[in-house]
Formats: C-alpha cells, sequence, structure tokens
C-alpha cells in the first residue's frame, strides 16, 4: 500500500446553509451530547468545537465500499484529512447486515491524515466513514482518494480502452419548463470544480415555453460560452431529447468520454456529477452509471437504492432488499438494529424498512431511471442510440440492451438528485398510460425470452383494477397501445409526435380525464357507508380483500343509479382512491395526484363491459401473437437505433 493520495474519488460535502435537520442528516451527524452546533463556513471545511463529536455515517458522506470492490480497478481507497486542531479520526466499516467495526484511528495533531484501507472486506456489502473527535477546535477538509492512476479498462470482447480524461457533456432536454432548465443550467454552473471537468452542455427545448425568455438564461449561457449547445425541435419526448443528447455529443459536440442526462425538474447535487465521472475512470470495464433519486418533497427520503425487471410479469420491480422512500431522518444509516419478530399489522416488506440494515447490502440492478445517468462514449458507440419510444421504458430498453452486450448498469449509492417521486404523479392512469402499456410490450419483445402468461395475467389483473376504480379514459387509450405495438415496429418514428396528440383527443371523450378545478364545483358528496376509505395492510391484507372484492363485483354488475352522476357520493383523495373504495359506488370524485384539481368518475357499467371485451379480445392476440413480434421487434432494433434513422428525424 502506497498511503499516498493520488486523485480523490469522493469530497467530504457538508449541507447548504439553511437546510433543514432532517436534510443535514444525509451529510451528518452531531453527537447528541454536543453542547454548540458544528459549523462550516463553505460546502467542504468543517469545525467541531472543542469538546464535541460528528459522525459521517451519512449517506453523501460514507464511502459505498462494497460498489468499489465490485466495479473498480481498486483494491484499496485513502481516506485523506487537512486538519487543524487536536483531537482523533476514528475509521469504521461496515457489515453486509450494517454491523459496526472499527478499522483504524488517527491523531490530528500532524496537519493531515492519510489512512490506507483494503477493500478486501466488502464482498456482499458495506460502507466505510469516518468519526471526529475535537479536543481542541478541529477543523476538517478532505475527502476519499485512489493511492494510483486509472489504468486501461476492459471492454466485453476482451479489448482494451483508456484511461479517460475527467471529461464529460452534460444533457439536459426540457419541455415547457424553463426556468427548471435555467435553475439546472445555473447549478452546474455553480461548483468551480465541476465547472472544470463540463466540456459541452446540451439543451434540446422541446416547448413552446423557451429557457432562453428566462431570467439568468444569457448569463449562464455566457458563463458556459462555446460549450453550450442549444437544439429546438419538436416535442419527440425524452426519448427524443436524450437521443438528440446522445448524438451530438457522438456526433457533432466534442469528443468528451462521458455523456451525462440529467432531467431538467430536479435539484442536483453538484458533487454528484464529480463522483460520477471518477467512478466511471476507476472502472474495471465500462459500465452505465445510474444516480438516485432523493425525493423533492420529502428531501430526507430517498426513493429506491436499485430496481429490476420482475422476469415474470415484466415490470418494474425494487431489487432485492429494496425498500421504498427510505427515511434518513428517522433511518439514518446508523440504524442497523435487528428488528426482531414481525408483529400483527404489518408485512414482512413494511417491517424490514423500519430499519437501515438493507442499505448495508451492495444491490445489484437491471436499469436506472434517466433522472441522472451517465454513459461512457465507447457504451454509445457500441450499442446506439436509444429507441423512439416518447417516454417511458426508453431508460429500461438501454440498459437491458447494454447488460445483453456486456455493459452493465450500476446504481450507485452517495450519486443523487432530488426529483419529485414517481408516487406523487398520476402517470399510471392519465395520458402516459398508453406509453407505460405499448412501450412495455415492445421492450418486452425484445428482451423476454420467457413465457407470455404472466405478462398477460399481469395486464388482466391490471385491467379489472382499472375497471373497479372508473378509470375508463385509462383503458381506452391502452387499447390504442396495444393495437400499435401489434402493428409492428416499422411505424414507430412515424408515431413519435402525433402519438400523444391522438391519445389526447380520445381522453377527452371521458369525464375521469377531465380536471375540475375544485369538488366545490359540483353538488356537495351524498355520501356512501360502508365503504373503505383506509388501507387493507398488514399481513392478512390479502385474506381482507377477498370480502370487498366479493362485494365490489356484485356492485359493479347493477346499473348506476342516474342521480349519482349528477352529484358525487364521495370526495376522494388519491391515498383512498383504491379499487376496494372505488368499486363500491357509482361515482366519486379524486383529487388529483398534484392536488390541484379533482377528476369525476362515474360508474357506466355498459361501457366497461365494451372495454372489458375490447381488452380481453386484444390481450388474446398479444398472447398469440408474441413470438411473431418478438423476432419482428429484435430483428427492427438496430435501424430504430441508429444514428442514421435520428439524424433523419432531427432535420425534418
Amino acid at each position: 500500500m502506497s498511503n499516498q493520495p493520488v486523485e480523490r474519488l469522493q469530497r467530504l460535502l457538508l449541507p447548504r446553509h439553511g437546510e433543514p435537520h432532517d436534510v443535514r442528516m444525509l451529510y451528518l451527524h452531531e453527537a447528541e451530547h454536543n453542547t454548540v452546533r458544528l459549523r462550516w463556513e463553505d460546502r467542504g471545511t468543517l469545525t467541531l468545537p472543542a469538546g464535541t463529536e460528528a459522525s459521517f455515517e451519512t449517506y453523501f458522506n460514507a464511502f459505498p465500499a462494497s460498489y468499489w470492490r465490485r466495479w473498480s480497478q481498486l483494491d484499496s481507497v485513502i481516506l485523506y484529512l487537512q486538519t487543524r486542531g487536536a483531537g482523533s479520526i476514528e475509521v469504521y466499516r461496515s457489515k453486509v447486515n450494517g454491523t459496526r467495526v472499527h478499522v483504524a484511528s488517527a491523531a490530528t495533531q500532524s496537519g493531515e491524515v492519510a489512512i490506507e484501507i483494503s477493500l478486501t472486506h466488502f464482498e456482499d456489502g458495506g460502507w466505510l466513514w469516518f468519526d471526529a473527535v475535537a479536543e481542541t477546535e478541529l477543523r476538517i477538509s478532505g475527502g476519499w482518494y485512489a493511492p494510483c492512476q486509472p489504468q486501461a479498462q476492459t471492454m466485453p470482447d476482451g479489448s482494451q480502452v483508456g484511461p479517460f480524461r475527467a471529461g464529460v457533456t452534460v444533457g439536459i432536454p426540457t419541455f415547457n419548463r424553463p426556468r427548471d432548465a435555467v435553475n439546472a443550467l445555473q447549478a452546474l454552473a455553480s461548483d468551480p470544480e465541476v465547472d472544470q471537468i463540463i466540456e459541452a452542455v446540451i439543451l434540446p427545448d422541446q416547448g413552446t415555453q423557451h429557457p432562453a425568455d428566462e431570467p439568468g438564461y444569457h448569463e449562464v449561457v455566457e458563463h458556459f460560452g462555446e460549450r453550450f449547445h442549444e437544439f429546438r425541435q419538436g416535442n419527440l419526448g425524452g426519448s427524443g431529447g436524450y437521443s438528440r443528447i446522445m448524438f451530438e455529443s457522438l456526433t457533432n459536440v466534442g469528443d468528451s468520454p462521458y455523456t451525462l442526462y440529467m432531467d431538467d425538474d430536479i435539484v442536483i447535487e453538484p458533487e454528484s456529477i464529480l463522483r460520477s465521472v471518477q467512478i466511471a475512470r476507476y472502472a474495471r470495464s465500462p459500465f452505465i452509471l445510474g444516480g438516485q433519486m432523493l425525493n423533492l418533497q420529502e428531501r430526507a427520503q430517498l426513493r429506491t437504492m436499485g430496481e429490476i425487471v420482475d422476469p415474470r410479469t415484466f415490470m418494474w420491480s425494487p431489487a432485492p432488499y429494496v425498500h421504498y422512500d427510505h427515511d434518513f431522518a428517522e433511518h439514518p444509516l446508523s440504524d442497523c438494529q435487528d428488528p426482531g419478530p414481525c408483529p400483527r399489522g404489518y408485512s414482512k416488506e413494511q417491517w424490514a424498512a423500519k430499519t437501515s440494515r438493507d442499505l448495508h447490502r451492495r444491490i445489484d440492478v437491471d436499469f436506472n431511471g434517466w433522472w441522472m445517468c451517465l454513459f461512457p462514449r465507447v457504451v454509445c458507440d457500441a450499442i446506439g442510440l436509444p429507441l423512439p419510444l416518447f417516454i417511458k421504458w426508453d431508460d429500461t430498453e438501454y440498459s437491458l440492451r447494454g447488460k445483453q452486450a456486456g455493459f452493465p448498469t450500476v446504481t450507485w449509492p452517495g450519486v443523487a438528485i432530488w426529483h419529485m417521486a414517481w408516487a406523487d404523479k398520476d402517470d399510471a392512469i392519465d395520458w402516459q398510460a398508453y406509453f407505460h402499456l405499448r412501450n412495455r410490450l415492445i421492450v418486452a419483445a425484445m428482451y423476454h425470452d420467457g413465457p407470455v402468461q404472466g405478462i398477460i395475467a399481469n395486464l388482466r389483473k391490471s385491467t379489472f383494477k382499472h375497471l373497479m376504480c372508473m378509470e375508463y379514459s385509462t383503458l381506452a387509450i391502452q387499447l390504442e397501445s396495444m393495437r400499435d405495438f401489434l402493428a409492428g415496429p416499422e411505424h414507430l418514428f412515424d408515431i413519435l409526435e402525433s402519438s400523444l396528440p391522438r391519445i389526447n383527443a380520445i381522453r377527452k371523450e371521458y369525464s375521469d380525464a377531465q380536471v375540475l378545478p375544485s369538488a366545490a364545483q359540483l353538488p356537495a358528496a351524498s355520501g356512501a357507508p360502508g365503504v373503505p376509505l383506509q388501507d387493507i395492510g398488514g399481513r392478512l391484507a390479502k385474506v381482507k380483500k377477498l370480502r370487498w372484492l366479493y362485494k365490489g363485483l356484485k356492485h359493479s354488475f347493477t346499473e348506476a343509479k342516474a342521480e349519482h352522476h349528477d352529484c358525487p357520493q364521495v370526495n376522494l383523495t388519491p391515498d383512498q382512491a383504491r379499487w376496494f373504495s372505488l368499486s363500491r359506488l357509482d361515482s366519486a370524485t379524486v383529487t388529483t395526484a398534484g392536488n390541484n384539481g379533482v377528476v369525476f368518475r362515474k360508474r357506466d357499467r355498459e361501457l366497461a363491459k365494451k372495454l372489458l371485451k375490447e381488452t380481453w379480445q386484444l390481450q388474446k392476440e398479444i398472447a398469440e401473437r408474441f413470438d411473431e413480434m418478438r423476432e419482428r421487434y429484435r430483428a427492427a432494433r438496430p435501424e430504430l437505433s441508429s444514428r442514421e434513422s435520428w439524424e433523419k428525424v432531427f432535420n425534418e
């Protein structure tokens, strides 16, 4: 071991001034017995008053050692700190179950601390971190370093590429979020070290409200100078925006070794960009690097550690040992006690989430969302551009394509953005439901080699839920999804821009798709006694729901009462609008996920029968023709992902 830091991998990172306590918990823990507060003048230097302690066993400052062991060239890392004052640094590691193990100690009086730590003990999980104890006032800065320069990387065919410089092209597609887009650009320019490695910024503007009209735009464009490239184009969806970024970065804009995708409606932790590039440079073999999503509305919550595609249903699913919406303020990384036997009223999943033990495991994934994702140039050159899917499943497909070619996707802790959690959106039932289903079927045809029965059974279960929830517009546009899937891959580019207007026209025919400003615009709810408005949870949830399923199905065979179509029976919040509530009703208003209006759902027995019959027939046809569709979509993939095909679209 050399014990000499060569390149920094991860900075010591402190919260922005003014952050609330729960968000500060992502960065550091102040000891409960501290009698005075810790201080930091900037985001990289911490001052501990005499007699205080701080722990960096936190999301942004602990070092995810198991990921570095699995995916990097390194056998060891160095904790290198610059210090001033008397105190001590205590280094710890965790086991796969979160158990803490002391690694090393160092006094701070010399002015610097350099501790090299082997990555041997991190095969399946574990983090590294340090705690600081101040005897006198103690100042600390620094981070985690590599003991060597990055070396060449091994491609799937055994050839060598690299090593690569620290340079990245950042792409941000935007559609009618001009303020968000400008904020994202300003965030990129705000950190001098991040700014130094950004070689180009690409902004595809697909909307009618332009960032160029927003205050601050011209200043930030001037800051980037010749590095900034804006492209105005029609609304080609996320896949069209991201494909434009990849096309330009590979063809016309510089030669950065890495391209980083970012959504426009996010809050970025700029350090994440530095970490992404260093992770990619030190990779043993090239891979797609995914950033994690923190909840923009509950900023101490991590949406997920990683996701897979369920091999039976071909649907997104949390990876094993992953629990959605982990709250670091309630359960910090150090909260690793054994939760004990699962008590009555909790499912095993709910009870396991009451601790942070599983966050110490290394999580392997199938894909990562494109709210933040970094692609090595060599990967893009090898597997092509995204498919013309508009939105939904384009990120999943690209990761599955990469995995098939030998370039896996890795979702990396401590690399993250804040984004609106998808649970706070109506995208499973609004216009996006068309793309959800159509693109899921397309990607399944390309990559699902097992029986199709699991997919069809899952679709039928979803169909009955939509019917019981009176989501008729969703079913109507899902019929279009299935028809367009069965029409084959030849028309995907042709309908790239036309699908959304067509779907929106269909939705206008259904009351459940029309948003009213408020339920107050309708008569007061007449009431519906006996309908459950709380979630039916716990270990016996499935048994409890059988009774409500029977009652809901029985009610669905009756004719709806006309007066209930003039006056809603109940006003429901989104969490109350579940099938076991709505299936007993003739009508209800349901508040949108964004809390900005309501939709008036009205039960229509004849319409439900018609939609069910058509849906069932198309699902049957998909099952019968799925092998045929596999052949057609797989044969078309090279053309659908080629630069030449996308260039024609961009030049129209």
